[in-house]
């Protein structure tokens, strides 16, 4: 046999060896249905619960890390969004009589800087009596108004001076 005419036959040979011959199918009620594999995951862990006295505790600290309280334009009166806030650190510094704490009253930049400082001090002052009512010492505070002078936003919008009318809770 010459390899002119074997080509072919090696063609047609490789031909039906890669296409595997002819396709038997199953009927299909001799097929079982297989069920899909799950994985098993672990539950996810879940939080420790917390005892009362626990979630006290917790509540109180977040207050306690809140020490900026704000005011409405032109207003000394304490918001009520603030009282609890205030009601936290009066009973932290009841709880500590050596702690003390000063209490800075700030301003937006309008108005005089005269009337400013006054604002400032009369916001000190409305959280300092709050305070001196929940039962904390008069000499574990002490106020003072930096009026407009220290600025929290330097802003000359109504944002920027919302921010700015407020007054500071400081331990020392």
């Amino acid at each position: 046999m010459t390899i002119n005419r074997a080509i072919p036959l090696i063609a047609v040979f490789l031909t039906l060896v890669a296409c595997g011959g002819p396709k038997v199918v199953e009927p299909e009620a001799d097929r079982t249905p297989v069920e899909p594999t799950t994985t098993q995951t672990a539950p996810a862990p879940t939080q420790p619960t917390l005892s009362a006295e626990e979630q006290r505790e917790l509540a109180l600290r977040q207050l306690l890390g809140q020490r900026t309280l704000y005011f409405d334009y032109d207003r000394s009166e304490i918001r009520s969004e603030f009282i609890d806030i205030i009601e936290a650190h009066a009973r932290n510094l009841v709880s500590n009589p050596s702690q003390r704490i000063l209490l800075e009253g700030h301003c937006d930049e309008r108005g005089s800087r005269e009337y400013n400082i006054g604002l400032g001090e009369r916001r000190a002052h409305a959280v300092r009596r709050a305070m001196l009512l929940q039962g904390v010492g008069t000499d574990q505070i002490s106020t003072i108004s930096y009026g407009e002078e220290r600025p929290a936003n330097t802003g000359h919008n109504e944002s920027a001076w919302a921010r700015n009318r407020r007054v500071e809770i400081i331990y020392r």
